[in-house]
């Protein structure tokens, strides 16, 4: 018997794991329409209920979703997404040129595991405490106010930083930021540096560099960055209750105040809103991740 025929024998026994337990599949679907599917089927429905004096009216209607476009709420919901949208596209402005040099810039090992560290260490603190920080240092009475006037920058203290739209940015940004640039820079760290050092010595400069090989082949970790940013502002409930104070309404406040005054179908809705919004971004993810895979694997082939 040749080679190939015993390799090919050798393949023809060889079973995956899920080969060998066809019941895994079925378990894990059936686990998961029944943890994940079903009560967001649940949820959506009672989207189209009607709630008054405080008890459900389980008759199809169409006014919940209404008051989302007619009332107040649209105006929460545009500043949303615009709060979302404004936060993710700073973020990515920021983490790509970091992620950038903690992958490809040169730095040592130290740094690199230092600056890891310190992208990491937020995982392990409950993001009430470290908005709470913030609180302490944009108040009229906190550090910033308190170094300026010791620095005779100022003669009072600046008003006017906390309880805003600027601060609810900032402290999405802050919290958020690990979130954006880690995956990117596990996207730019497995790219070969032989791609880069030979597009260099056929005359590339290190623009078409990053645009035709960097870029290209990190923008799974871009997207995966931006879905990571996005998903979590939309849904952002800390951030705009401690540093907007009440004055920054977003699409968790009003889910927070129907919430409390038992209006289900409401809190159905926005809740919804938001998930058919991921959804969507979802779906445009898929777009975009198709669209650059063949520019990907023929930068590949090249390596190989």
């Amino acid at each position: 018997m040749s080679d190939a025929s015993i390799g090919i024998a050798r393949r023809g026994t060889m079973r995956t794991p899920l080969e060998r337990s066809p019941w895994l599949l079925p378990l894990f679907l059936s686990v998961w329409l029944t943890l994940v599917i079903a009560p967001l089927l649940v949820l959506f429905a009672y989207s189209f209920f009607e709630s008054r004096n405080f008890a459900m009216i389980y008759k199809p209607s169409l006014a919940t979703w209404e008051s989302l476009f007619t009332s107040g709420r649209f105006e929460v919901t545009v500043r949303t997404l615009r709060i979302a949208l404004t936060v993710t596209v700073i973020e990515l402005a920021l983490a790509f040129p970091s992620a950038l040099w903690l992958a490809k810039g040169g730095c040592s090992k130290t740094t690199k595991a230092l600056v890891l560290a310190l992208l990491t260490i937020p995982f392990f603190l409950d993001l009430s405490s470290r908005i709470i920080v913030w609180r302490g240092i944009l108040d009229e009475n906190g550090l910033i106010n308190h170094v300026l006037m010791a620095l005779h920058v100022i003669a009072s203290p600046i008003r006017g930083m906390l309880y805003t739209e600027q601060a609810v940015h900032f402290g999405m940004i802050v919290s958020y930021f690990p979130m954006m640039v880690l995956p990117i820079y596990m996207a730019i760290s497995v790219i070969d540096d032989t791609l880069i050092a030979a597009a260099a010595d056929l005359g590339a400069s290190p623009w078409r560099v990053l645009a035709d090989i960097i870029l290209p082949l990190s923008m799974p970790g871009i997207l995966a960055g931006v879905v990571f940013t996005l998903g979590p502002a939309l849904a952002s409930w800390i951030e705009p209750n401690m540093l907007g104070g009440g004055f920054v309404n977003l699409l968790s406040n009003s889910v927070d105040s129907a919430y409390s005054a038992l209006r289900y179908p409401v809190v159905a809705a926005l809740s919804s809103f938001v998930i058919l919004m991921v959804g969507l971004m979802l779906a445009v993810l898929m777009f975009l991740t198709r669209r650059f895979a063949d520019l990907s694997t023929s930068f590949r082939n090249l390596q190989s």
